[in-house]
């Protein structure tokens, strides 16, 4: 297997993220790596031109992402972990898939109009090609798995759409069709403050996550805080689900303890929050602890980040040659 999947360079993490993707990414890496296969992970830098972001934050998220994702365990001795602007085989053949692309295709992706709302003629290019790059992200690696969520089918099977159109339009066989990989279900990581929003960066109150730089005594700070109910924990999962606050806390202790949320409430049913925040903190921390460790040793440590990028950019670029270089042959190209 040959694994490609990439994640927005945001900066700022917190709990949801590491909940919600990057443990996943651990996982498969080491999955991938023990049956032999090949997993290669990167920052989406180019994908964030889709929006305007000023350009030394755009850096600065790229390098806390990378710092994050090696504290959390992804293993560049056994991933390939680079920034996407590092190799551009990404930016030439999404050039050269635009050809085959179609503009009703595109159109018809549900998160270009979601994105885009009514504002579709002020919205950039790049939001709208944006699918036709993710195509070229996984097509130029020969790619076999991508990892995708629901939001992303979609843009996996135009990726499949354009890969068979390319190799009938040219009388190739290029570029295999990528299966998807449906990862567990990742946790749904709520708002400390209200259990009916995602935790998020940009959420005004920073008592609403959990973020993943939180010394001990902030993050069981910020869970004694957290908004909850009067009501004593239920034995079952259905019992919280005109619950919110409830249910978020006890997801995320499902999440960390890697078990069912019924399981939880076996164990604190009939209890109130005053019992189930302590133990939830304390899991937290220790969950936690060692992760920021390294993430806070190594987020302002620039050069050695660079360095592991840029190695994982060589050998990414590599492997992408190939394909790049069978792409313009196809089309008649000269280069």
């Amino acid at each position: 297997m040959r694994i490609v999947s990439g994640i927005q360079p945001t900066g700022k993490l917190h709990l949801g993220n590491y909940l919600g993707a990057i443990r996943n990414w651990v996982r498969m890496q080491d999955e991938n790596a023990a049956a032999g296969g090949e997993t290669l992970f990167f920052l989406a830098d180019l994908h964030s031109l889709s929006d305007h972001i000023p350009a030394e934050t755009r850096r600065e998220g790229v390098r806390e992402m990378a710092a994050a994702l090696i504290a959390a365990g992804v293993d560049p001795a056994r991933a390939i972990l680079f920034n996407q602007a590092r190799v551009p085989a990404h930016a030439e053949l999404c050039w050269l898939l635009n050809g085959t692309a179609r503009m009703g295709w595109l159109n018809r992706m549900t998160q270009w109009k979601d994105k885009a709302g009514k504002n579709r003629e002020g919205a950039s290019v790049a939001l709208f090609d944006y699918p036709v790059l993710q195509a070229a992200d996984v097509l130029v690696y020969q790619a076999t798995h991508v990892p995708v969520g629901e939001d992303q089918k979609q843009h996996l099977e135009l990726a499949r759409d354009i890969a068979t159109k390319f190799n009938t339009d040219f009388g190739v066989e290029l570029f295999p069709l990528p299966d998807p990989i449906i990862p567990p279900a990742a946790a749904r990581i709520m708002s400390l403050r209200d259990g009916s929003a995602k935790m998020s960066k940009s959420d005004p109150s920073d008592m609403a996550r959990i973020n993943l730089a939180d010394d001990d005594d902030l993050i069981a700070q910020k869970i004694k805080k957290a908004k909850t109910d009067p009501e004593p924990l239920p034995g079952e999962a259905a019992g919280l689900e005109a619950r919110p606050e409830a249910r978020n806390l006890v997801g995320i202790y499902a999440a960390l303890a890697d078990q069912s949320v019924d399981q939880v409430l076996a164990r604190f049913a009939g209890q109130g929050f005053g019992a189930f925040k302590p133990a939830l903190a304390e899991l937290l921390v220790e969950t936690l602890r060692p992760i920021r460790d390294r993430f806070v040793a190594l987020k302002d440590d620039h050069d050695a980040i660079d360095r592991v990028l840029m190695a994982g950019a060589e050998r990414a670029a590599a492997l992408a040659a190939p394909t790049l270089d069978a792409a313009y042959r196809a089309l008649g190209l000269f280069r």
